[in-house]
């Protein structure tokens, strides 16, 4: 049997196989970086959703507590609701560099970070 094709042909053809299989490795890549990125982002909202709540759960009793010793319970939920508001405008003040920086750097990490083969 003889092969009839040029040498250029089988270059076309070899070309051809290369790209289509680095697309499909980019895809591939692409869709694992995702994927962990969207696992990463899930798992800190759990945990960030169980904080919070143990958080209001600890501030509804400390309001209670302060309270009792101030004499009316309202002026507990007064003082718990200043501290928050405090803690509110100092996110807004330092959103950048407490948030904004932090999460970006850590996602731009993750899309960067090469497994190990």
């Amino acid at each position: 049997m003889i092969d009839d094709t040029t040498p250029i042909a089988t270059l076309f053809e070899k070309a051809e196989n290369y790209s289509k299989t680095t697309l499909k490795l980019l895809k591939l890549n692409a869709v694992d970086k995702s994927a962990e990125i969207v696992s990463s982002l899930f798992s800190l909202l759990v945990v960030s959703m169980t904080v919070v709540l143990s958080i209001i759960i600890f501030s509804v009793g400390v309001a209670l507590w302060l309270g009792k010793l101030l004499g009316d319970t309202f002026y507990g939920f007064f003082i718990i609701g200043g501290f928050y508001l405090l803690v509110a405008v100092l996110l807004r003040i330092f959103r950048e560099q407490w948030l904004k920086y932090p999460v970006s750097n850590s996602i731009i990490k993750q899309m960067m970070k090469q497994k190990a083969l």
